[in-house]
């Protein structure tokens, strides 16, 4: 199973959003096929990996990954117009190749999901006509979901050139940077309660392992010098 591709008409597409903020019937599709080589290749690297399909949004895995020349995969989409609007009613979601799902009604779906309404019953019947997951795994497939999901940030819209604007795209950047300081805080947190726990453990080991750091080094170039005077008497 892989999530993020289906069809456009009769062309292959991945779905950076599945839907836009204030227009929810229209989603932004990247056409890979179409698409230079190293754009190609390293997209379609990065939807294949476990953290392209861990995500809810393909938008957010493409923002953490780079291309061969060092640009970060979503600005330079959206810098090279590559970027497009599409209803999605006209996209179907091609999870094998053997299942597919119109994007309008998986995005229907998950919003009832999200929302807390019985959409399992629903999504299970689709399912079971149209393969989109195996009935045996269904169960951790969903949970799987609920526990990594995260929301596209509301700021992000496109333009009426079917691509995003500057603005857009630089709010987009400010929102994950302060989700990734919120976690460097976690962190920072989390290493004091160890160092803390640590302490309780073995009483002084931090003061202990602190002057163990601070020790200078030996001076080497004063016993040189004392050697060197020794040998002129």
């Amino acid at each position: 199973m892989l999530k993020h591709v289906g069809r456009h008409g009769d062309r292959k597409v991945a779905v950076v959003f599945r839907e836009l903020p204030g227009e929810e019937h229209m989603c932004l599709v990247i056409y890979p096929d179409t698409m230079p080589t190293p754009f190609h290749d390293t997209i379609m690297k990065v939807i294949e990996s476990p953290v392209g399909q861990q995500e809810h949004s393909l938008a957010d895995a493409l923002h953490r990954n780079l291309l061969p020349d060092g640009r970060v995969i979503l600005e330079a989409l959206h810098r090279e117009g590559m970027l497009k609007k599409v209803a999605t009613e006209q996209v179907i979601m091609t999870p094998t190749s053997t299942s597919s799902v119109k994007l309008d009604e998986l995005n229907r779906l998950v919003r009832e999901m999200e929302s807390g309404e019985d959409a399992a019953r629903r999504m299970k019947d689709i399912d079971e006509s149209a393969g989109l997951v195996a009935p045996e795994r269904k169960r951790s497939a969903e949970a799987e979901f609920k526990a990594t999901r995260q929301p596209v940030p509301n700021t992000l819209q496109a333009s009426p050139e079917s691509a995003l604007d500057d603005r857009a795209l630089a709010t987009s950047m400010l929102a994950q940077a302060k989700r990734m300081e919120s976690e460097a805080k976690g962190m920072i947190a989390e290493a004091a309660r160890m160092k803390k726990e640590a302490e309780h453990m073995h009483p002084g080991v931090i003061k202990t392992t602190a002057t163990a750091s601070a020790d200078p080094a030996p001076r080497t170039r004063g016993r040189k010098k004392a050697v060197a005077a020794d040998a002129v008497q």
